[in-house]
């Protein structure tokens, strides 16, 4: 399946008829988070096979529980499975509930697996919209104030295949755009109702950097350009680097911030920030690790601090995950940090509300304007 990746109009979800515990219609006025997770709860109690009656039973349990808020009740569910370690096997005639973390290992190798099966996994995803969205808070290391959130996908489908193996898999055939496209709707709708003084920062592959349906996208979404930043999660070929440039330059005109993500974990990517000229610099988990005692890490960590000087932008370090990694990265000059010390991806919104928000004023910090 092709799917349009122009931005869909919200549908009205009308529970299965057999159905009693269903979420129900969503009216236009239900935040979005909200309809998401009620789309997915109705596709997942519409299924009729018998061996995973009893996570459907489950699922309605959890809705009882939480009458109005289904985003509250579907979060619940994916978290009992995990907890309990039994997912339902399984179910040819469509998808089913499994825990939606992205960090455990893969059930099986995409790599191994058909061309026509990967590509009937990711169909389903993008039919019936099987996907949502966690954010991470990301922090001001000089006054511990959560200043952005990174978005970040998470799977509703059978098997515990990470994100990127998501990804992969839907690029091997041939629908990569398409559920990039997917995730980044899924993406700007839960944006919507973060903390408006918070940033958004979006994962993007270069491909889709330079795809003209991402212009029309953004705005639709009607989240100031000053809140959003564009993260550039994959090596660049020579040539794409001038390319990203020219297609982005409108964008960033009216305030939209680039970032190049995974930086230091490959020596392309310290070569093509001097062209791309980001406004962020985010370094990778593989050089914060451990960078409070590898004189290594230290040091190729200080020379990103001093190129991000050199051209006007701020440094953020990704994965921070002990006490120690905090401090070096602090004393370093760092602007800004996320990881699990800091705080985990949630999907929940009461989470997103009650993040220390520092406000617009230490925004303009972490994402300067370069004008």
């Amino acid at each position: 399946m092709s799917m349009d990746r122009s931005s869909d109009p919200e549908r009205t979800v009308t529970p299965h008829p057999a159905d009693p515990g269903a979420a129900g219609p969503v009216s236009d006025d239900v935040p979005g988070i909200r309809k998401q997770a009620a789309e997915i709860i109705d596709a997942v109690l519409s299924g009729s096979a018998p061996e995973q009656a009893s996570a459907r039973d489950q699922l309605r349990e959890h809705l009882a529980a939480h009458p109005g808020r289904p985003d509250i009740a579907l979060v619940e569910h994916l978290t009992a499975l995990r907890s309990l370690g039994t997912f339902p096997p399984v179910n040819p005639e469509g998808p089913a509930p499994v825990p939606v973390s992205g960090a455990w290992p893969p059930a099986a190798e995409w790599s191994v697996q058909p061309e026509e099966s990967l590509s009937s996994r990711v169909e389903a995803v993008l039919k019936d919209r099987m996907l949502i969205t966690a954010f991470q808070p990301i922090h001001d290391l000089a006054n511990g104030g959560v200043v952005g959130a990174e978005a970040l996908t998470r799977f509703v489908s059978t098997g515990s295949d990470a994100a990127e193996d998501w990804f992969a898999g839907a690029r091997d055939v041939r629908l990569g755009s398409d559920l990039e496209f997917a995730s980044l709707e899924s993406a700007l709708t839960a944006a919507k109702e973060l903390p408006e003084s918070l940033y958004v920062a979006l994962k993007l592959s270069p491909s889709t950097c330079l795809d003209p349906l991402l212009a029309g996208l953004l705005e639709r979404s009607g989240i100031p350009p000053e809140r959003i930043v564009l993260e550039l999660t994959e090596a660049l070929t020579s040539e794409q680097p001038a390319a990203i440039v020219a297609a982005l330059a409108p964008l960033r005109r009216n305030g939209v911030r680039l970032a190049v993500d995974h930086a230091g974990s490959y020596f392309s990517s310290i070569r093509h920030i001097k062209h791309l000229r980001p406004e962020i610099i985010k370094l990778d988990r593989a050089l914060i690790a451990g960078i409070d005692t590898d004189t290594l890490r230290h040091a190729l960590g200080e020379a990103l601090v001093g190129l991000a000087e050199q051209i006007g932008a701020v440094a953020i370090a990704q994965g921070i995950e002990t006490c120690a990694e905090l401090a070096a990265v602090t004393d370093l000059g760092m602007a800004a940090g996320q990881g699990y010390f800091l705080g985990r991806p949630t999907t929940l919104r009461a989470d997103w509300n009650a993040w220390n928000v520092a406000g617009l004023d230490t925004l303009s910090v972490i994402a300067p304007d370069q004008s």
